[in-house]
């Protein structure tokens, strides 16, 4: 292999190994991406943000810095994007609350057939 492919090959290598550096290390929701995330209530205890993922949509890369619960106003089904490759679908349906870990990275495409809509509470 000459010096050329081989000096090549390190800066791919390189760039992929910032890249997932990077998605490990996301913004939190309403940071990321504002566009879906809005903080709608904060003190010294709480945060409560509204989630809007648009019909097919797929939101940027956040993290979960902070344990959470989720509250679904829709039915409606996220695919989980992590920075691995790996994917989950999390069916919901309106009404249903769920509990969310700590995660460093990750994206959630609407696979619904309509926007979908949720409230997140993070104990600070």
């Amino acid at each position: 292999m000459s010096r050329l492919a081989t000096l090549g090959l390190g800066v791919a290598a390189a760039m992929v190994i910032v890249s997932v550096a990077t998605a490990q290390n996301s913004p939190p929701t309403y940071q990321a991406d504002p566009e879906t995330y809005k903080v709608i209530f904060e003190d010294q205890n709480f945060r409560v943000i509204a989630a809007t993922w648009k019909k097919g949509a797929t939101d940027k890369p956040h993290s979960h810095p902070l344990p959470f619960v989720t509250y679904l106003l829709d039915d409606c089904t996220l695919r989980i994007h992590n920075p691995d490759g790996s994917t989950r679908e999390l069916p919901g349906k309106a009404g249903a609350t769920n509990t969310g870990l700590m995660t460093a990275s990750h994206t959630a495409e609407n696979v619904s057939g309509a926007d979908c809509h949720g409230i997140l509470v993070e104990r600070k």
